[in-house]
């Protein structure tokens, strides 16, 4: 196993740092989505009943099995089985099984996809099925997250994550001559200019096969060495790029889009010329089609710096046998800002299974039966009581995960995008991936996604390009 350089935790200090983090609602939406299944199981037997959960995260979906061990040898009656399905085609999926009546039991939902199935009457009511008093066993900014407006709960909170982090890798630092420790000053200004000390870094740790680095004029502009991970990441890149930049996503109060500003513009372009200008990034083609490329490149050595969050962490510990470390995420003009958000377990209101679906939801809102999350260093668990399992295994490991939770606590954070981008994320992830490859330029990307999507939102036709048609004539209108 490869040893982490950040290994002197206080423990005091971190085990705070993890609770307070999670009343700040601190949580994560996008994990491992490589999509290996468990353990094959038994067949049920012929007087139990089998409860299905479907997530999307391998390492998160291991430590349920561990989980549910306990809880089947308890609820002899009741078999368990989790289904991981890959991100990439998860919520395209759980809406087609959801539509025909063939959805799991139980189900994770991010704070992008849960109001639409809440509004169905998709979903069960927790706290009608499990009780208010619930509540208190879990992170609150979880539970507020997945509360709508008329008080009800949801789903049962799982993960609570903290922010966005570097992950490093010391022996390719060591080989451009950077310090780890200078890694806590990198900042980005528009257009690569006055006051930017990310580029010219990533500059020096991106290489070509020849071992020339991205700021050699020699440089052929084909790394086998990248610097960075810039792409169409929403999480780990582009939406923290926006609100460092100043900009948002959403208005206020979260009906309509609000990114096609020149804030969104300047943060967008510095990204994409990452990629496509200065070749420190891997190409769009490669990411777009893999949401796991870049990590997998710097799992195999072949990246230098790569942002993400706590989601990343077990992979990279597991897979990296060089020297790694954890540094804070670069600043922008408006400072250094990072998304939050959260997974619920939710209810199929339609289970023919109620009573014994109920049962397992339960479980996993309690301390025992969400410990294994968190002890096996998966992801920090939402129930509460099941956190210091998740400390206690990455200090073993002599992880600092103090840069996942200073960047919240330090700082303003950027909320999670809500149930209009999950009703319109096929309209806006296209238009972005064409913008990463440079078939559209920031601008025309920008203005045609939100127009496009808040057309989308309204039921208001939009033409090609993202311009609003004219309305027809009353003699068109009769045709």
């Amino acid at each position: 196993m490869p040893k982490p350089l950040n290994s002197a935790l206080v423990a005091g200090s971190v085990c705070v740092a993890i609770v307070a983090a999670s009343a700040l609602g601190i949580t994560a939406f996008g994990l491992s989505t490589s999509g290996q299944t468990g353990p094959t199981r038994p067949e049920p037997e012929a007087d139990q009943t089998t409860v299905t959960v479907r997530v999307w995260d391998d390492t998160v979906a291991a430590g349920y099995e561990k989980s549910f061990a306990t809880f089947e040898r308890d609820n002899p009656d009741i078999e368990v089985e989790v289904d991981v399905v890959p991100y990439d085609e998860y919520f395209t999926t759980l809406a087609d099984d959801v539509e025909a009546g063939e959805a799991d039991d139980i189900f994770w939902l991010n704070s992008s996809n849960y109001t639409d199935y809440a509004d169905e009457g998709a979903l069960f009511d927790i706290d009608r099925v499990l009780g208010r008093t619930s509540r208190a066993a879990w992170s609150p900014a979880v539970v507020d997250q997945f509360t709508t407006d008329d008080g009800h709960l949801w789903g049962v909170p799982q993960l609570s994550d903290g922010g966005i982090a570097l992950y490093y890798n010391a022996d390719l630092l060591k080989q451009a001559g950077i310090d780890p420790a200078t890694l806590d000053e990198l900042a980005w200004a528009p257009g690569g200019g006055e006051g930017d000390t990310l580029l010219p870094v990533l500059k020096k740790l991106t290489r070509d096969a020849s071992g020339r680095t991205a700021d050699d004029p020699a440089f052929d502009g084909t790394p086998v060495q990248y610097g960075y991970n810039a792409g169409d990441d929403l999480q780990a890149i582009w939406y923290d790029y926006l609100a460092s930049a100043g900009g948002a996503f959403e208005n206020d109060d979260s009906t309509a889009f609000a990114f096609d500003t020149e804030e969104a513009r300047v943060a967008f372009q510095y990204v994409v010329d990452l990629v496509q200008q200065a070749r420190v990034a891997p190409p769009a083609v490669l990411t777009n089609e893999n949401a796991d490329y870049s990590r997998e490149q710097f799992v195999a050595g072949n990246m230098a710096l790569f942002q993400s969050g706590l989601y990343s962490l077990a992979p990279v510990d597991a897979g990296a046998d060089f020297e790694w470390g954890v540094a804070p995420m670069p600043a922008g003009p408006a400072g250094r800002i990072s998304v939050t958000n959260g997974i619920v377990a939710a209810g199929n209101a339609n289970t023919p299974h109620r009573d014994d679906t109920a049962k397992v939801l339960a479980w996993l809102g309690s301390t025992d039966g969400a410990k294994h999350i968190g002890a096996d260093g998966a992801a920090v668990p939402a129930v509460l009581g099941a956190q210091e399992g998740y400390y206690d295994h990455w200090t073993t490991q002599g992880v600092d995960v103090r840069p996942f939770f200073d960047v919240i606590d330090d700082g303003p954070t950027i909320a999670a995008p809500t149930g209009i981008y999950g009703r319109t994320q096929s309209i806006i992830e296209p238009i972005f991936d064409r913008m990463f490859t440079g078939e559209l330029s920031v601008a025309d990307a920008l203005a045609q996604a939100q127009s496009e999507a808040n057309a989308a939102l309204t039921g208001v036709p939009v033409a090609r390009g993202g311009v609003t048609p004219p309305p027809a004539d009353d003699d068109e209108a009769l045709n």
